[in-house]
């Protein structure tokens, strides 16, 4: 199936520089972001304790907080979660329980006298130390670091280096707008952010592989042509075939964000954003670093 006419040819190494430009700004704003900002961190990284409630009837967060004053909420945080309307909350608090039992038996009690009984679900307790949270966030970030150094040694092994130098830097642009995205949406960053964004890099490697692949064909087939028409020829006989896979997954999923639930929508929203950066990355960044590469091995 061809959603591309053979013989298109669109230039898109025409437009590298404001590609270029566009990706570089984006990029620093997120890194801004995070130095300034920094990530919402979820319970998995920052520690402490949060329980999820459903409520059978209408209910105010101040009404919550009133009703868990036995707990010694403190510093913690209540919000809610899932669709409005649905009377889901997420408590948060700074301290964690080694006694989730005992713990949940008080948040139990504290919502019983208040609302009554049978009146609310406990759906899920989660607690983490903060020092198990400190080396889940370190070993996070470094599987992502890792997983990104390997995937460009790997398009280096396969291809050439200079191809391996444009995968890397495409992998670490997607990485820069996705953790961007999930900073504007304000979602927590936890374990399930972390597998989305490995699977945001596998996804774009097996984008930039399959591009790659062709421009090295055409390379060894057109010999007269300059590398800069190869790789606009490469990229156009892909074409159909990227955007079918990429069409197919996003229609999964938009399925996911929209119907999956709450606990499933920060995963779902960070690999639509990943999976569209990685299309634009291997077309506007990867491909071109290889040209511009031998640009500079040429003036030497």
């Amino acid at each position: 199936m061809e959603l591309i006419k053979p013989g298109t040819n669109i230039p898109f190494t025409r437009y590298r520089k404001t590609a270029a430009i566009l990706s570089t700004a984006v990029n620093l704003a997120v890194l801004l972001m995070l130095f300034i900002k920094g990530p919402n961190l979820g319970v998995d990284f920052a520690g402490g304790t949060m329980v999820q409630l459903k409520f059978q009837q209408a209910v105010t967060i101040p009404d919550i907080r009133r009703a868990l004053e036995t707990v010694h909420l403190g510093g913690g945080v209540i919000q809610d979660f899932g669709e409005r309307g649905n009377n889901e909350y997420l408590v948060r608090l700074d301290k964690a329980s080694a006694e989730l039992g005992a713990l949940g038996e008080q948040v139990k009690k504290s919502l019983t006298d208040q609302f009554g009984s049978g009146k609310f679900e406990m759906r899920r307790i989660e607690s983490v130390g903060p020092k198990v949270g400190e080396d889940l966030r370190f070993r996070g970030a470094m599987s992502v670091i890792a997983a990104t150094i390997m995937m460009g040694v790997y398009i280096w092994l396969r291809f050439e280096f200079r191809f391996g130098v444009g995968a890397v830097i495409a992998l670490v642009h997607d990485i820069l707008v996705t953790i961007g995205a999930l900073l504007l949406a304000n979602y927590e960053f936890d374990l399930t952010i972390v597998a989305a964004l490995l699977t945001v890099v596998g996804y774009s490697v097996n984008d930039t592989v399959i591009v790659c692949d062709r421009i090295r064909e055409n390379m060894r087939k057109v010999k007269r042509e300059s590398l800069e028409t190869i790789i606009n020829t490469s990229i156009n006989e892909t074409l159909s075939r990227t955007i079918i896979t990429v069409s197919t997954a996003i229609m999964v999923l938009v399925s996911l964000f929209f119907l999956g639930g709450a606990v499933i929508r920060p995963f779902a929203f960070a690999l639509l954003v990943g999976f569209f950066s990685g299309v634009y990355s291997t077309i506007f960044i990867a491909s071109p670093v290889i040209l511009l590469w031998e640009k500079g091995t040429r003036k030497r």
